[in-house]
């Protein structure tokens, strides 16, 4: 019986990078354009075309919408060109636009971003709000915990780093809910890093020292929370999530993927376990990776990161793209 290991190596790394360059690609022919549809459609079937050339059997676990609402990767969509019993059954968390304001604008930080681990290893997450906290990498398991308060977690995390409080940065996403969570910070001297949008390569940048990010709070989307943890068990780092529901409607979808404790509180391992690859090419600059650059000739060259939890290989991968 084959190993997640041996199933996943069937799906070379590689063909990981080649789907999220596609989609970012064809998102940054539409950057500053100021139509976040257009460019978000683009990537998105870029990024289909894309995996229906690998010899997978595919099922899209974390997408945006469900079938009724394409042209979205959705939720439950097949994808690859494998044949059921002969390929690897793996589950695809995606997005492949993290950023669409970002693109539409030409700011910072826009990602496209793909996870993928065998059937069954990444949490089914419904489409709704997720309360995030995590840290990078060094730390003593369960330093960081969603019941504690901002000065707790920022806290505990200073005097394991051997440092004030105030000489800590915490990353935030710039939306009015946070205001409670950047009040606290500021009231204990924290530098705060506030991002307009993206917020996987928010929590990512805790991993990275060159960011100066020590930690990410607050809340965004449930499916970009898996896709943060996917990338997370590769390299090292803590994550704890919790999912909130502004109505019945939230809640029943919830329950529709699989989910009955509505309060329960996520550590890393439940959200992406077992070996999981990670993968993100980057569209607009951003302090993770260069966006797509345009060259005299019709050449254009992305940067990106591919990841893997089994072996903890990280690759930095610049390309060229000639246009022949």
């Amino acid at each position: 019986m084959p190993t997640s290991s041996d199933i996943l190596d069937r799906v070379l790394v590689m063909e990981m990078v080649r789907v999220t360059e596609a989609a970012a690609i064809s998102a940054a022919n539409l950057i500053c354009r100021g139509d976040e549809k257009a460019s978000y459609a683009a990537a998105v079937e870029a990024m289909r075309a894309a995996l229906n050339k690998l010899e997978i059997c595919g099922t899209v676990v974390i997408g945006e919408g469900e079938r009724d609402e394409a042209p979205m990767l959705y939720i439950g969509e097949k994808v690859g060109c494998g044949c059921e019993g002969e390929d690897p059954a793996i589950d695809i968390a995606l997005d492949p636009l993290e950023g669409t304001t970002i693109t539409a604008k030409a700011g910072a930080n826009a990602l496209a971003v793909l996870a993928i681990a065998e059937q069954g290893n990444l949490l089914n997450a419904p489409d709704v709000y997720m309360d995030k906290l995590a840290v990078g990498p060094g730390y003593s398991d369960g330093i960081i915990d969603l019941n504690k308060s901002v000065t707790e977690n920022v806290s505990a995390v200073a005097k394991e780093k051997c440092v004030k409080p105030s000489d800590i940065m915490v990353c935030v996403l710039d939306r009015p809910r946070h205001d409670k969570i950047i009040a606290e910070l500021r009231g204990i001297g924290c530098g705060i890093m506030l991002i307009p949008d993206g917020d996987v390569a928010g929590v990512i940048s805790t991993t990275d020292e060159d960011t100066t990010v020590d930690m990410y709070m607050g809340s965004g989307g449930a499916p970009e929370g898996v896709l943060a943890a996917a990338a997370l068990r590769c390299v090292g780092g803590q994550f704890k999530g919790r999912l909130l529901f502004r109505n019945d409607d939230e809640r029943q979808r919830a329950y529709k993927w699989g989910i009955e404790d509505l309060d329960k509180i996520y550590d890393l391992k439940e959200l992406a376990k077992g070996d999981v690859i990670f993968a993100a090419t980057g569209v607009t600059h951003g302090s993770l990776l260069e966006g797509v650059k345009k060259l005299r000739g019709g050449t254009m060259t992305t940067e990106s990161v591919v990841m893997r939890a089994s072996s903890g290989t990280v690759r930095w991968v610049k390309s060229e793209h000639r246009n022949n």
